[in-house]
């Protein structure tokens, strides 16, 4: 393991930003994908929510294997080898750097989240092949330029990119804000760069009315949009087929069942 990342807060530093009081959008993901890194507080909603629509189980889980699906086509495929996370979550099986260095050990990843827990755990996200490099930011998703600045001492940002947003987006209410950030972020990153977008969507009152609980909740608010909404993330990009899809249904390999869930996804070349 890498000595220890100068930009990750002291122990004490970070117990004293969590709470524990209310829900929270990283612990709560990490309970519905079979985690243990989750308090009281979250299985409670979580399993409120599994009342209300069982169905978002699925879209956690299934969501996780899209990453592992996109992150292995651009690196076999495209020859990406820098990735960018923002909104992280939790460690689990198969992170970002896992997957791309299984096949590309010579990949760089950048991990962004501003989650007290997930910066508490970021050590186990700084594992690495001797050959390629991880890092950690803690930084939010509404300040692109210091995330840019701060990835560009571990990404090499002359060759392209693939900027990761999953399962983030949401906790931003405005759609126009959303789409701004996101343009924000890819204008920092060269030709060919790739974004890639998962996220829940509106595309079911089960659905719908899972969101509107968790926001009851207390916890900081999650919103789902329209797939026409989702699909206006990548104004002015090439998407690759299958364009935007179901996460299950995006590259599904050999026998897996395409099952229907409320998740889409996209991922699209940069111009």
């Amino acid at each position: 393991m890498p000595d220890r990342d100068p930009r990750l807060a002291s122990t004490a530093d970070v117990r004293a930003r969590i709470d524990t009081g209310k829900p929270h959008s990283a612990r709560f993901w990490n309970y519905f994908v079979g985690g243990k890194d989750n308090y009281e507080v979250d299985r409670e909603i979580g399993d409120q929510i599994k009342q209300i629509f069982p169905g978002l189980v699925d879209v956690a889980r299934t969501s996780r294997h899209f990453l592992g699906r996109a992150v292995r086509h651009l690196a076999t495929e495209r020859g990406v080898r820098n990735f960018l996370d923002i909104g992280t979550g939790l460690p689990t099986a198969d992170n970002t750097h896992e997957v791309a260095q299984r096949v590309a050990p010579d990949a760089h990843i950048v991990y962004v989240d501003n989650d007290p827990l997930v910066l508490a755990h970021a050590r186990a996200l700084l594992t690495s092949t001797p050959e390629g490099k991880t890092a950690y930011i803690d930084a939010d998703l509404y300040a692109p330029e210091k995330i840019l600045q701060e990835a560009g001492a571990t990404l090499d940002l002359s060759q392209p990119v693939a900027l990761m947003l999953l399962n983030v987006l949401g906790h931003v209410a405005d759609h126009e804000q959303a789409k701004g950030l996101v343009s924000s972020l890819m204008a920092g990153l060269p030709s060919g760069s790739f974004l890639v977008i998962s996220d829940s969507t509106a595309t079911s009152d089960g659905m719908i009315a899972a969101s509107k609980a968790y926001n009851d909740s207390g916890a900081v608010p999650y919103y789902v949009r329209s797939v026409a909404e989702f699909t206006g993330f990548f104004d002015g990009m090439e998407l690759l087929e299958p364009g935007v899809a179901q996460v299950t249904h995006w590259r599904a390999e050999g026998g897996a069942v395409r099952e229907d869930v409320d998740a889409y996804c996209g991922v699209a070349r940069k111009p």
